[in-house]
């Protein structure tokens, strides 16, 4: 990383869905968009690129930084590429190592069975020592690079692009209209409530008592990546959305779920998501549906579950005592779907960081289900398939230390002419088996508008 940095403030507001088009719509580059979203009015979004790509495979137990492919696991070289990497000082800007961590990866790490044809890619992330960041309160957009002649350069051409961004988006949509295809689910309607059977059946013999079961669709498609994430951005606005192109694989996604967040003087978050209700067609349904997912005994008990198991995994890396519910099943509504959320905090011990924390608590225990290790191992045998990007993680893990998490939910994984879709939800012994169908039905329906797919 170059030291010191270039910091550009930009005189006016630029919408940032016509600054990414203007500035990568037409450039295969690596990239990665932490989007908050159309109707944001507080946070931040970035654009972040570079030039050093980092993947990992868990089949072959390699891990390729740059080109260079050695053995070992994506978190044990991220904790090493932070530890050797140049701090780039008090800029309040997340430079570091951005992407995102597949489910096989973090499940592997955490010694469950695994299933592996999925292809070679579990875990990819970019180098970022350039960006483009978004204060949405502020309503201010800074341009940040190496104060080098090459980033001298790339801001002043940034700089130059976003001033003639407007409409940019508008324009890349309906120049990159979505085909039309069919997607194939995995388990049939059939086949996933006899999954769902078979979950209870464990749950009742005591090898869980939460089962977070999913399923996945899998479609061919010519579809543009960055015109379905405009597409889904407009639809199901979502404060922890996300577009990733790197390695030649690209992420998008509307997540509402945060996995962690570490701040810099070691304080770490974790909010899970459980329990979900639709949206009402009318107002009187919709406040209808939403008080029936407050007063649900089986969505409460639900959630509480996977507090506690994330409250007992934060406190394998937090200070004795400091790990607290701040806020427990709280309601957030989205576009599509009610869902109670809930806010565990702690502090880290001196000496750990971010990657610890992700150690400790990936898989979260909200895509996994409780005790998570045994939940996995049944899992792997119910799904009968990878997971792939679904159910992982993207985000940031910054050189300052800080990290910015978020859950690889209500996401697109468009890889070699294909993009896969995955959904679930958490079953215990008091789910009614054809709602928890609907609920992934639910879940995906979004996803599958934005990409153009059916199911056949």
């Amino acid at each position: 990383m170059v030291l010191p940095l270039r910091v550009l403030p930009l005189d006016t507001w630029v919408d940032p869905a016509d600054a990414f088009v203007a500035l990568f719509g037409g450039d295969p580059a690596d990239v990665v968009w932490l989007d908050s979203g159309p109707e944001a009015d507080t946070g931040h979004s970035y654009f972040g690129t570079g030039r050093t790509t980092m993947t990992s495979s868990v089949a072959a137990g390699t891990v390729t930084v740059d080109g260079v492919t050695g053995q070992g696991g994506v978190l044990d070289a991220l904790r090493a590429e932070l530890a050797r990497a140049t701090h780039p000082g008090p800029s309040g800007y997340p430079l570091g190592w951005w992407g995102r961590l597949g489910y096989e990866a973090g499940a592997s790490a955490a010694g469950a069975p695994v299933s592996l044809d999925d292809g070679p890619v579990d875990a990819a992330l970019l180098l970022v020592d350039r960006l483009v960041a978004f204060d949405h309160g502020a309503r201010s957009v800074t341009v940040v690079a190496p104060d080098d002649a090459d980033g001298h350069l790339w801001a002043r051409r940034t700089a130059e692009a976003l001033a003639d961004a407007d409409g940019a988006a508008r324009a890349y949509a309906a120049a990159h209209p979505v085909p039309a295809a069919s997607a194939h689910w995995r388990h049939d309607d059939a086949a996933y409530l006899a999954a769902i059977h078979a979950c209870q059946v464990a749950i009742r013999d005591g090898d869980a008592y939460q089962l977070c079961l999913t399923n996945r669709a899998a479609a061919r498609t010519d579809a543009d990546p960055l015109a379905v994430h405009l597409r889904l951005r407009r639809a199901s606005p979502a404060p922890h959305a996300g577009f990733l192109r790197i390695a030649e694989e690209t992420l998008v996604s509307s997540s509402p779920e945060q996995f962690l967040r570490v701040d810099g003087d070691g304080r770490v978050r974790t909010r899970p998501i459980k329990g979900t209700r639709k949206r009402g067609a009318t107002v009187a349904a919709d406040v209808e549906l939403r008080a029936e997912l407050e007063a649900s005994e089986k969505e409460r008990a639900e959630n509480v579950m996977i507090v506690d198991l994330m409250r007992n995994d934060l406190g394998r890396v937090s200070e004795v005592g400091s790990v607290a519910v701040s806020h427990l099943l709280a309601v957030e509504s989205y576009a599509q779907v009610h869902q109670l959320v809930s806010t565990v905090e702690g502090r880290l011990r001196p000496g750990l960081g971010a990657v610890d924390a992700v150690a400790a608590c990936f898989p979260a225990g909200s895509m996994t289900g409780a005790p998570k290790l045994s939940a996995m191992r049944i899992l792997v045998r119910l799904e009968d398939g990878p997971r792939g990007a679904f159910a992982g993680c993207f985000g940031y893990f910054a050189l300052d230390g800080t990290a910015d998490l978020a859950m690889v939910i209500r996401s697109i994984h468009f890889s070699s002419g294909g993009a896969v879709i995955g959904a679930g939800g958490g079953i215990t012994a008091l789910s009614v088996p054809e709602e928890e169908l609907e609920e992934v039905q639910v879940k995906a329906a979004a996803l599958f508008e934005a990409a153009g797919l059916t199911p056949e």
